[in-house]
């Protein structure tokens, strides 16, 4: 068990799995191909599930490569020693999943014409979420109570940094613009911007 976290960039990381050499390389020169399909979120918003549905896309429906291959195999972190190795490994199209916030991202993924794929969840829901799983684990500092893990939640001192600005304000209204030009043919009552 451990007591603290591993700081890079101003951002706690879980200790275990990961280190310094690693998030430096993966943020500074990992190589995001055009055919890679990346997948970003802020810790527990549901990247479990969404890898599971790209796999099965990926498979064409197939679940033998679901279930005969871990989900950190089939879609392995950027940041973390066993996932970057995996993807500097890996030929042909990849599937890789990062935690990541965007200002630390690879400058690769903003010339290359890869997929990304961002997932928001509530913040609510991702605060009761993280909590429960930090305190079962061994990777991290635990919070001793929902109150406190509350206030590193909105202090940006939880795993990956703060919710809020995960992504930039600038790339916030960016993928605001492109949302609204992409959804403007749908009822305007489905999509209300203001």
């Amino acid at each position: 068990m451990t007591d603290d976290y591993l700081w890079f960039e101003e951002i706690p990381f879980p200790v275990i799995g990961y280190s310094y050499e690693v998030l430096k390389e993966a943020c500074a020169q990992f190589v995001i191909k055009d055919e890679d399909t990346v997948l970003v979120t802020y810790p527990k918003s549901g990247s479990h599930w969404v890898i599971e549905i790209l796999c099965l896309i990926h498979s064409k429906g197939d679940t033998k490569w679901i279930q005969s291959v871990p989900i950190w195999e089939r879609s392995p972190w950027l940041e973390t020693n066993r996932g970057n190795k995996l993807l500097k490994e890996r030929e042909g199209p990849r599937l890789l999943t990062s935690h990541l916030p965007f200002h630390l991202f690879p400058t690769s993924l903003f010339t290359s014409k890869a997929k990304v794929i961002y997932i928001m969840r509530n913040p609510k829901d991702v605060l009761v979420s993280g909590y429960y799983f930090w305190t079962m684990t061994h990777v991290s500092k635990k919070p001793e109570s929902l109150e406190q893990y509350f206030q590193w939640f909105m202090e940006g001192n939880s795993i990956c940094g703060d919710w809020k600005n995960h992504l930039t304000v600038a790339q916030a209204e960016a993928f605001d613009k492109v949302y609204q030009e992409k959804m403007a043919g749908f009822p305007k009552e489905l999509f209300p911007w203001e």
